[in-house]
């Protein structure tokens, strides 16, 4: 295993990093983070961009080192264009990488920070989708980093705002990753307006990596390459590696697989970590509260956190901090490429299927998502995963192959189990119902076709009822406690504290402060007009003695005249109201 955390299967035994002739500090930071021989891919694709300065486009499967095969010609590129020309031009941004979410975009930023961990003064780059201020986008924009990092939206965003001072004119290098799901994102028109921004110079160097080369990725080789060189290694070991993974079905009503979650992982059937997915947010909170009824850890991650928490999450979850993470799927879209009969079953099933947003999906594949920039089942690199979970079916067998693809990676073994709702027990179970689940069985058989055409085999599993029966009286105890008000709430207060106690977002608070305060309930009610100096009390309004010494104010007694009077004190005449002392006229 190679320090890039590929499989051995991808490695090229018969080149190494130093044959390259790239930058001594480019190399320097290569052995410093442990990566010690190409992978097939870096060492193919690699000397194309450099050496004969051709387009590429690479058909790289997870694991096989695609972000270094891009990163290093990157990285050498701004290093020789910053030796060739006079530092006093000023500093230009000279690549820019292209992604579908925002925490691959993080993800990317953080493999480029190693790379250039000995020339950082040289190579600076900028994440445009790390959600910072507008104000300090432009700022940060002046500086003109190296290299941007940026979802095809937001890069669209910040060429379409005058105020930024971002030029294209010195562009050497264009970087479009995960292209097959930057099309499924429906960032089509996005590029197709990014195109008109770049230079019409012929030296403007382009990367295609993608998991698939369909028709969609043929035209955008028309728009942005010249006679591309194409890449499609190591297909033979893919193969090998995914027949590592298992996959299992179950048949349960809407109501057992909540009951199947508390016995697999009170039991600890699954070793290892698991990664859960449902369809929307509140299934996902809960079933973590649910689980939280009986002691089982678990965190979430969905669009609707912030997104360095959301990164954070996946960080920790990686460093094995976590061993439960349940994912809301929302790149779901309802698209299908099959037959007529199949597209209007799809679009059937588009008018009943919700999404995170409460909104429900329209026809013709439609995608409608609660954070276009937000993506979970690809895109985000989980690691040492033993198992996923479908609690909720996908909604498509192409998403099915995307969620089970963050097991079973870079030659290690892992299982895939999917919980299948049959027909005849849809909506038995209101409470626990999913309205997806209506046409899991349909789904369930575009995935056994899709699986077999593949060559792999999707396994019937049962659970012995008797067994698992024992808990079920548990478990209905617990899910009454989870009312749909205690999910709603529980959503709420976990925003809040990710918002107030995520360290990764102090800079932003720091940044926005109006944000912070916005999620406080002291606030004040106040009229449309706001006069501040009724805040205050000005001193001619105290009593004389406390205006020098503000600690003579002391309490003001509430008490009758004749109860004054025994005391020795006696009140002059119209000090009286109704019989009883005028508490306003009694200081001292």
């Amino acid at each position: 295993m190679s320090g890039n955390g590929s499989s051995n299967a991808y490695i090229d035994d018969s080149a190494t990093f130093e044959s390259l002739q790239l930058d001594s500090r480019l190399l320097q930071a290569i052995k410093y983070h442990g990566f010690e021989k190409p992978t097939l891919i870096q060492s193919s694709a690699i000397p194309l961009a450099l050496e004969q300065k051709r387009d590429v486009i690479a058909k790289a499967a997870t694991g096989s080192g695609k972000t270094l095969a891009y990163l290093i010609p990157v990285v050498q590129t701004i290093l020789q264009y910053k030796q060739a020309n006079d530092e006093s031009t000023g500093p230009k941004t000279l690549g820019i990488i292209l992604v579908p979410t925002r925490e691959l975009a993080q993800q990317v930023q953080s493999v480029l920070s190693q790379l250039v961990l000995y020339c950082s003064k040289d190579v600076h780059s900028l994440n445009l989708s790390s959600q910072l201020a507008d104000n300090v986008l432009s700022s940060l924009l002046l500086d003109g980093p190296e290299v941007l990092i940026a979802t095809p939206s937001k890069l669209l965003n910040v060429l379409e705002t005058k105020s930024n001072s971002l030029s294209m004119e010195d562009l050497k290098f264009l970087v479009v990753d995960e292209v097959d799901l930057v099309l499924t994102f429906g960032y089509q028109e996005d590029l197709n307006q990014i195109a008109g921004y770049l230079p019409l110079k012929k030296n403007l160097q382009t990367f295609l990596m993608s998991a698939t080369l369909n028709e969609d990725v043929q035209d955008l080789k028309t728009r942005f390459c010249r006679s591309p060189a194409i890449l499609k290694l190591n297909e033979e070991e893919i193969s090998k590696d995914q027949s590592k993974l298992l996959q299992y079905y179950v048949k349960v009503t809407e109501f057992d697989k909540f009951l199947l979650c508390y016995v697999i992982f009170k039991l600890g059937l699954i070793k290892g970590k698991t990664l859960i997915f449902v369809n929307n947010i509140d299934r996902g909170y809960r079933l973590k509260l649910v689980l939280e009824q009986f002691g089982i850890r678990s965190c979430i991650l969905n669009s609707e956190l912030p997104a360095n928490s959301r990164q954070h999450i996946v960080e920790e979850f990686n460093k094995n901090v976590y061993q439960l993470l349940i994912a809301t799927d929302d790149t779901e879209y309802i698209k299908e490429e099959e037959d007529e009969h199949n597209l209007s079953d799809t679009e059937g099933a588009g008018e009943n299927a919700t999404v995170s947003t409460g909104e429900k999906v329209k026809k013709s594949g439609a995608q409608i998502k609660k954070d276009r920039d937000y993506g979970v089942s690809r895109g985000v690199d989980f690691q040492n995963v033993a198992c996923v979970l479908n609690f909720d079916l996908p909604t498509t067998a192409k998403s099915y192959v995307h969620r089970i693809g963050r097991t079973a990676r870079a030659g290690k073994s892992g299982a895939a189990i999917s919980f299948v709702v049959p027909l005849k027990e849809f909506g038995k179970h209101r409470p626990s119902m999913c309205n997806t689940a209506k046409r899991d069985e349909k789904i369930l058989s575009r995935i056994i076709k899709q699986q077999s055409k593949l060559g792999f085999e999707i396994l019937p599993h049962s659970f012995d009822i008797n067994q698992v029966e024992g808990f079920r009286y548990r478990m209905e105890d617990g899910f009454r406690a989870v009312t749909q008000v205690a999910v709603r709430e529980a959503r709420v207060k976990e925003l809040k504290q990710e918002l107030l106690t995520s360290g990764k977002l102090k800079r932003h608070f720091e940044e926005n402060p109006q944000d912070l305060q916005s999620l406080r309930h002291d606030k004040e009610l106040h009229p449309a007009r706001v006069q501040q100096h009724l805040k205050r009390v000005p001193d001619y309004l105290l009593p004389e003695a406390a205006r020098q010494d503000k600690k003579k104010i002391g309490f003001v007694p509430f008490h009758s005249a004749k109860s004054m009077k025994r005391k020795g004190k006696v009140y002059k005449k119209g000090n009286k109201k109704n019989g009883k002392s005028d508490p306003l006229k009694n200081f001292k």
